[in-house]
């Protein structure tokens, strides 16, 4: 196995500032997709439109954000990550004042997908910035912390979204991010040192064309199918359109002799796992993240506020274990702390899957914590394997398979959450037992399909024990000695 070359000799202090630079970029970009949804409702309220069209300020960010972020991952593996990642910022700042000053909603939806853009970059570059920043030995560790941000940026937004809101409107939620983000610019270009890339190869344009188009129709489908009846002629469709895509795409990248996604990467048994699992983590994890809202205020009276104060017990509890599972996949290898986490992930929505009316509050926050325990648990070894994996030179569509694939089951777990619930719900009202039993379904359905990434990542290659982590750090030690 190859590894990751440092972005620049390794010492104490440098890597730390690496961390810190990735870190700010990190929580103001989950801080952007939380506050966001938070204040759809008043943006509805505010420009006189319907839910409808409310709906693709999420969905275009969605969609193109996981459309082009191999595209973004292999422009870093060719003019360098550094590169890439600082104009994604300027990109995600810029665009973020434009939506604050959109005059439509349908502005708001294209200045969303120019955000979605300068995100992607950023997405696409910074777990590969972080891996060649530090050694092998520490890989889990600094990814944790990076994570760690991502779940403090994803706690904060709703209650800061709201008051923001609530006290300088609706438009200061985009504004936020333009001190923020230049703050977190501004630490990027200080601290980021220079990686000049492969710049003598080719730029795949055939090959990312299919990709984008052929996910996009993918996920359209899946987001979308819910409202436009998953049996329509639409929804089916884009599916069938998605499959002939990629697999065109799959054909092309097969004899293209600078593909842009190197297939080859898929060998590894350990890199196509760590895949896979993380694509069935974030499906349980949104099948959750969508229905409880339902069963919360629809069928137990809650109101938004309450809801989401019960809701934050999941990602607090992700925050605080993610570093130390990363720390701890260091010394023991990820299968462990990867597989029990997947575990712990079915076992909370197990227990979720025995709501009802008179269930108490303590009993879901409960029921949270331990998936949050599983989701904090397994994300870090897992990032850290599948980075692990890939060569020095193919960092950033490393990086760009493991924001495709978190971004892919996203879709999937809210696609799947959207099926169950409606197909059991019907056109009645969203009330009383048959919230409660349709919500009991989908939980079911996320604790069948976490049970299945457990299986998928135990049966991860051997080389991400503690002595392959070890001989990666002996190799990257001797390489930047070289």
């Amino acid at each position: 196995m190859n590894s990751p070359r440092p972005l620049s000799a390794p010492n104490d202090t440098g890597k730390w500032m690496i961390l810190l630079a990735i870190g700010a970029g990190t929580f103001m970009s989950a801080l952007d997709a939380s506050v966001v949804n938070v204040v759809l409702p008043v943006i509805r309220e505010v420009m006189r439109t319907d839910v409808a069209s409310v709906e693709w300020i999420v969905t275009v960010y969605l969609l193109v954000l996981s459309g082009v972020l191999l595209s973004f991952g292999r422009l870093g593996d060719m003019r360098g990550h550094r590169n890439i990642y600082l104009t994604g910022f300027i990109i995600f700042v810029i665009s973020s004042g434009l939506c604050g000053l959109s005059w439509s909603v349908w502005w708001l939806v294209a200045f969303r997908g120019v955000q979605a853009v300068g995100g992607a970059m950023l997405f696409a570059n910074a777990p590969a910035i972080l891996t060649g920043g530090f050694p092998a030995s520490e890989r889990g560790k600094a990814l944790g912390l990076q994570a760690t941000m991502t779940y403090l940026g994803l706690t904060v937004g709703p209650a800061l979204g709201g008051f923001l809101a609530h006290s300088l409107g609706w438009r200061s939620v985009f504004y936020i991010n333009v001190p923020t983000g230049s703050l977190a610019l501004w630490l990027g270009w200080r601290f980021i040192p220079k990686d000049p890339g492969a710049g003598h190869e080719r730029f795949d344009f055939t090959g990312a064309a299919l990709f984008t188009s052929g996910l996009v129709c993918l996920l359209l489908a899946l987001n979308q199918g819910h409202a436009w009846g998953w049996k329509s002629a639409l929804t089916l469709g884009l599916v069938a359109t998605s499959a002939v895509l990629l697999s065109v795409f799959l054909w092309w990248e097969h004899i293209d002799r600078q593909p842009m996604l190197d297939l080859s990467l898929f060998r590894s048994w350990l890199f196509s796992t760590s895949t896979v699992s993380a694509v069935l983590q974030y499906t349980t994890s949104y099948v959750v993240l969508f229905i409880l809202p339902f069963y919360l205020i629809q069928g137990c009276g809650l109101d938004a506020a309450r809801a989401g104060l019960v809701m934050t017990a999941q990602p607090l509890v992700m925050a605080i274990v993610a570093p130390l599972s990363g720390t701890l996949s260091d010394r023991i290898g990820t299968r462990f702390p990867a597989t029990a986490g997947m575990l712990a992930l079915a076992a909370g929505s197990l227990m979720l899957a025995r709501v009802g009316q008179a269930t108490p509050l303590t009993y879901i926050a409960l029921s949270l914590a331990l998936s949050g325990l599983g989701s904090g648990l397994f994300t870090s070894p897992n990032n850290s394997a599948l980075m692990g994996a890939a060569p020095a030179n193919r960092q950033g569509i490393a990086s760009g398979m493991l924001a495709t694939a978190r971004n892919t089951g996203m879709a999937c777990g809210v696609g799947l959450a959207g099926a169950i619930f409606t197909t059991l719900t019907g056109p009645r009202d969203l009330s009383g037992e048959v919230v409660f039993f349709a919500s009991r379904a989908c939980f079911l359905a996320a604790a069948i399909v976490a049970a299945l990434g457990a299986v998928v990542s135990g049966v991860r290659g051997t080389a991400d024990g503690a002595n392959g982590a070890l001989a990666m750090a002996a190799e990257a030690e001797s390489e930047s000695q070289a």
